[in-house]
């Protein structure tokens, strides 16, 4: 998944808005003005060192993630770490550098607004719920 593509799709979640609270080089995505993603370019907008096929910089996404399945992702794909300048226990940071297939990080994004949108209160749920 390009960054473009995983842009579209945060913001196709419902409700979501894509803010720059940190700077014009991260992007952080929130629902009812609570974040469940960020994308940036490497460690929150400096670069990571490495390059893709076109000499672009990696694009690094953090996503909220419940603790265990958090461990079992960064144990199958090497492009999965703890979360960069996040509670390393809930959030995990996505290397877009293609190894990792679009279907599974469309669902750490579902999984991440979910974890979001569970801890809201009833009536914040129900308006986004209409929407899904």
């Amino acid at each position: 998944m390009d960054v473009d593509a995983a842009k579209k799709y945060l913001l196709n979640k419902p409700e979501t808005v894509l803010e720059f609270p940190f700077g014009a080089d991260v992007c952080v995505f929130k629902v009812k003005r609570k974040m469940f993603a960020t994308l940036a370019i490497g460690k929150m907008g400096k670069g990571d060192g490495s390059n893709n096929d076109s000499g672009n910089k990696h694009w690094w996404m953090n996503l909220k993630c419940d603790p265990d399945e958090a461990a079992i992702l960064r144990d199958i794909f090497a492009a999965v770490i703890p979360g960069y300048h996040m509670n390393k226990a809930l959030w995990n940071t996505i290397i877009l550098d293609g190894s990792i297939p679009r279907g599974e990080i469309e669902r750490m994004i579902d999984n991440s607004f979910k974890l979001v949108v569970d801890k809201m209160t009833k009536k914040d749920q129900a308006s986004i719920l209409l929407h899904l």
